[in-house]
């Protein structure tokens, strides 16, 4: 019988308060051998180096400068945590946190400048370093092939997502990566989050490449927020079977890797029990998650997609289906947080959470006045680990136990500049919220449920450039000086972690003030 999660989060709270060290109940070695534990970041938010190096010009880097009014404090990515000159550093620190895997990505316009064409020697003898650093350190690489960073040059070119023709030009791209790193890279991701890629950057605008209807509330100078975010995905989806395909037939066996994509989600809770608040829950689930689970295990859009959207969702040709059927090794999730779900009716006003084809209100209030969890660092973030066990039993339930990786799990706080660099290194939510979701986790692996997941990556390993929220939002397990020349300084979530994975915390002596 699986132990219920709040007592067995009861008990965690009580280690995590009263113990330090390897001796402690819960640390990684109740996980089955072999599980990946990890930290994520992504080359736009990390690297900057954005005009050196040789490479082009990204949506983001774009995006950033002709849209600052988009931006917190009208920041951009061109420096973010110099990840590009610091790297080694950053692996310094990894290796003695103990981390099994890092995830990063790799910018496309650092391979290939203009999104096809010449080959950048130098971005790749970047990425060639960097991962020999990491493997040198015993560091797993687990590297996402595009994390939202698509080429400026195929924007004006012929439209990026919007059109069929990228389905090419990107398999060429992962070709390319495939061929230079794929001898020591085993874990491929081809997209990070496509549902808010799409959503955000063409249906609300608010992210790059900023399209969205311009009448509607975005500020958008062009665009169709009526299908342009169903449009770019259908192509991506498409791009991701081919890159998938692509590697199966001609590296995966010499090569001995494995592929798959990242999806993000919260997590619904029905509103009330109505019928009509029940099904509005499954819906905008539909919405979110089985756009792209169920062509991956089915090869075709859920049926609420088809029956909201009529004609602007595009449809997948016979062979088009079978291509994307099973196109993956596993299935990367991103889960954060959770909201209560209801049905809107048909006559309203469209819910500005994300131009709301489904029909469904979102709030993490219900009719008593109860959140739906503890709130996060930010407005409408709510903690909620119950979500992540509810998340991994449906995945595995509806799409036959896929194996699964978390590629990100993690939670923000707003940047406060009248906290002092130590009392915003203790970050005592932060180590509750891991707790909390590790525990989740183990409950889900374990007792009736078994989901067969492989790996756990907290988002994220710095604090770094956090897309619209700038530099205002903070994530990381380690705190950067935007002020003080990107210096680096341990958090007490740094340290937990560390303590979890059976490093000697206390040899560590950044982490000594953490300690009881």
């Amino acid at each position: 019988m699986a132990v219920g999660l709040g007592d067995f989060l009861s008990f965690l709270f009580f280690i995590v308060l009263f113990n330090h060290g390897a001796c402690d109940p819960f640390n990684r070695t109740i996980f089955p051998p072999g599980f990946l534990f990890g930290a994520s970041s992504s080359a736009y938010q990390y690297e900057g180096a954005a005009y050196e190096g040789g490479k082009g010009q990204s949506i983001w880097d774009n995006f950033t400068h002709a849209h600052p009014d988009k931006i917190a404090n009208g920041t951009t990515g061109d420096v973010a945590d110099d990840f590009y000159h610091r790297y080694k550093e950053d692996i310094a620190r990894m290796k003695q946190m103990g981390l099994d895997a890092f995830r990063f990505s790799i910018a496309w316009t650092r391979i290939l400048p203009s999104g096809n064409g010449e080959v950048n020697k130098a971005g790749v003898k970047f990425y060639n370093d960097l991962i020999d650093e990491l493997v040198k350190n015993g560091i797993k690489p687990l590297v996402t092939l595009h994390h939202w960073d698509s080429p400026q040059a195929l924007e004006d070119q012929y439209g990026g997502f919007l059109s069929p023709r990228i389905v090419e030009d990107y398999k060429t791209y992962t070709d390319i990566c495939f061929k230079e790193f794929g001898d020591r890279v085993k874990h491929w991701i081809t997209f990070n989050e496509p549902w808010a890629y799409c959503t955000n950057g063409y249906g609300g605008g608010t992210d790059a490449p900023g399209r969205c209807t311009p009448s509607g509330p975005g500020n958008c100078k062009a665009g169709d927020s009526s299908t342009e975010p169903y449009t770019v995905c259908h192509h991506l989806i498409l791009a991701h079977a081919a890159a998938v395909r692509h590697y199966h037939r001609n590296y995966k066996a010499k090569q001995n890797g494995t592929i798959g994509i990242t999806l993000v989600t919260p997590w619904y809770v029905a509103l009330s029990n109505k019928t009509a608040d029940v099904d509005a829950t499954q819906r905008v689930l539909d919405f979110t998650y089985g756009w792209f689970m169920d062509p991956l295990t089915r090869g075709e859009y859920p049926q609420d997609m088809r029956t909201y959207l009529g004609n602007r969702l595009p449809n997948f040709t016979k062979v088009e289906s079978e291509y994307v059927n099973g196109s993956y090794d596993f299935i990367g999730v991103n889960y954060y947080d959770a909201f209560y779900a209801f049905a809107l009716p048909l006559g309203a006003s469209i819910n500005s959470t994300y131009l709301n084809d489904s029909r469904v209100g979102l709030t993490v209030i219900d009719a008593s006045g109860k959140p739906i969890g503890r709130p996060g660092g930010t407005s409408f973030f709510y903690v909620y680990p119950q979500g992540l066990i509810d998340l991994l039993r449906y995945t595995k339930t509806k799409y036959n136990n896929p194996p699964i990786i978390i590629t990100e799990n993690g939670v923000s706080e707003i940047n406060n500049s009248s906290k002092t660099i130590a009392e915003a290194a203790m970050d005592n939510d932060r180590v509750l919220y891991q707790v909390e979701h590790l525990g989740a986790l183990y409950n889900a692996m374990s007792g009736k449920d078994k989901v067969d997941v492989r790996g756990y990556f907290i988002w994220s390993f710095l604090d770094d450039f956090e897309w619209g929220g700038g530099f205002n939002v903070r994530f990381g397990l380690h705190y950067v000086d935007f002020k003080d020349k990107l210096k680096r300084y341990w958090k007490k979530s740094a340290c937990w972690y560390t303590d979890f994975l059976g490093k000697c915390m206390t040899c560590i002596k950044e982490c000594t003030a953490f300690t009881p």
